[in-house]
């Protein structure tokens, strides 16, 4: 009765289906280590942003790379703005999702020792975004900042390439290790999202604080996963039912007509 699972279509569909249960608890395990992650890395922002800001200098230093527990960390740092090796960070989007750049600002602590500051966000010149936007200056003269602290930009993690033969004065990345070649200078690994002071115009438009309080569909869409895996052998099991009853069905049948007929049925 079971013979016909060792036909070419049927061997190719059980194949199939053993092929596509471990492939859906896979994908099931990797929604719910994104979920995990995003979980993690909620509590870390709220922890960071909860935090009382510290000196830039406790948790970087040349060469560093910042820790994932002070991501977001809010840190403070005395010194003076070098808008002369200032450079932009292209195709950056603000709140609108209007495209622009990140005005990348190296601040000259008091040891002389760069930290990495965005300034913000300002809007391009143009479409073809090769011309050095206009930049509203940032405060002269020795002052304190405030940012939140972030890593290094990477294009393994960001997924941006970091082009070369860019216009003048423009970059695709924010990494501390490039920005020290460039400037032939020390910098602090990793870089900070300005916080204050604030700007004196409408741009640089400071970067909003990130989102912490949701969690994305990850877990929804891990169970998804995993009611598919379990379906399909349900679905297999119900579609060697149906053949098998309408294999007999076409037996019945093929007795019933050779009784009618006289002749034998065929086997």
């Amino acid at each position: 009765m079971y013979r016909f699972l060792l036909s070419r279509q049927w061997v190719i569909l059980t194949f199939l289906a053993l092929v596509l249960i471990p492939t859906m608890v896979e994908l099931g395990f990797w929604q719910l280590h994104r979920h995990e992650r995003r979980v993690a890395l909620n509590q870390v922002i709220a922890n960071s942003l909860a935090a009382e800001p510290v000196p830039a200098r406790s948790l970087t230093s040349p060469g560093a790379k910042v820790e994932h527990e002070h991501l977001y960390r809010r840190v403070t740092a005395k010194g003076s703005f070098d808008t002369a090796d200032e450079v932009v960070v292209r195709r950056r989007t603000n709140a609108d999702d209007e495209v622009g750049y990140h005005v990348l600002t190296p601040f000259v602590l008091e040891d002389g020792r760069i930290l990495l500051v965005n300034r913000g966000w300002v809007p391009s010149d143009g479409p073809s975004q090769s011309a050095f936007p206009e930049i509203p200056p940032p405060p002269e003269g020795e002052i304190t900042v405030t940012g939140r602290l972030m890593q290094d930009q990477t294009t393994e993690d960001s997924g941006i390439k970091n082009l070369e033969g860019l216009p003048d004065r423009q970059i695709m990345l924010i990494n501390s290790e490039l920005e020290a070649e460039r400037l032939g200078r020390e910098v602090l690994g990793g870089y900070v999202d300005l916080t204050e002071p604030g700007p004196g115009g409408d741009t640089p438009q400071l970067i909003a604080e990130p989102v912490h309080d949701e969690i994305g569909p990850h877990m929804a869409y891990a169970v998804q996963w995993w009611l598919f895996a379990a379906g399909v052998p349900v679905g297999w099991v119900v579609l060697v039912r149906r053949e098998v009853r309408e294999r007999a069905e076409q037996a019945a049948a093929g007795t019933a007509d050779a009784a009618e007929t006289g002749q034998p049925a065929a086997v």
